[in-house]
């Protein structure tokens, strides 16, 4: 165990600046081009169903199941007060949780805890797998934990740090693309029940007003992710 402390503990050297720069280009042309974005938007959705279950735990909500579907949606099945502070903060979690994600694991990828990142992950992986209550719920998580996990087991060390930068970018980047996606449902009337629009029913703010609230946490969280990031010290003053 003392050895596992110390390899969790200790701050590892990050990738060459060539390799952030190649990851963050890698994790734009993939959120970008729409046959990669709807192979891999499915975890996106793991972030974001991820994000309204810790929450409502948080919150001390009743967490009764979590659903991943096919086509990339999802559902998080709470109970609790149908009003008030910890119903608002669950159903506001879903699509900040990937941006808010991404700054998390670049302040600790460009910390050099690239290994704590990973066994974090696979630990919310597992207890979100406790949680599912389909049967493509499931294989998405067991594929996903299997993935890292034997990327991890198999590959040369310094390639964890590879996985990490090219898996906080695409949190980061990939936070923008369903808020957006989200809107143009909107202004076409095909989501009257999205997470933008129960908030306005529970808070009399427009459906409109929390897309924008969604939209500047990514923004920030890009900002912050990528000035952690930064192969090259950004000074501002």
């Amino acid at each position: 165990m003392s050895e596992v402390w110390v390899t969790l503990t200790t701050a590892g050297a990050g990738p060459p600046p060539l390799v952030v720069l190649l990851s963050a280009l890698a994790a734009l042309v993939v959120v970008s081009w729409s046959t990669s974005w709807q192979l891999s938007r499915g975890l996106i959705t793991i972030a974001h169903e991820g994000g309204h279950a810790l929450v409502a735990l948080l919150t001390r909500r009743k967490l009764q199941g979590i659903r991943l579907h096919s086509d990339t949606s999802g559902v998080t099945l709470t109970r609790g007060r149908p009003t008030g502070p910890g119903m608002i903060l669950t159903a506001a979690a879903g699509y900040v949780a990937p941006s808010l994600l991404g700054l998390g694991g670049a302040w600790l990828t460009s910390s050099g805890y690239v290994t704590v990142l990973i066994t974090l992950v696979i630990g919310l992986l597992f207890c979100m797998l406790l949680m599912i209550r389909n049967l493509f719920g499931v294989v998405s998580l067991l594929v996903t934990g299997g993935a890292i996990f034997a990327f991890t087991w198999y590959a040369a060390p310094d390639m964890d740090a590879v996985l990490a930068y090219l898996a906080v970018w695409f949190l980061l980047l990939g936070g923008f693309r369903p808020i957006m996606e989200l809107q143009r449902k909107r202004r076409h009337g095909r989501a009257p029940d999205s997470d933008a629009d129960q908030l306005a029913r529970l808070t009399f703010l427009p459906g409109g007003f929390w897309v924008l609230l969604f939209l500047l946490v990514a923004a920030a969280s890009l900002a912050g992710g990528a000035w952690l990031l930064s192969p090259v010290p950004l000074d501002f003053g």
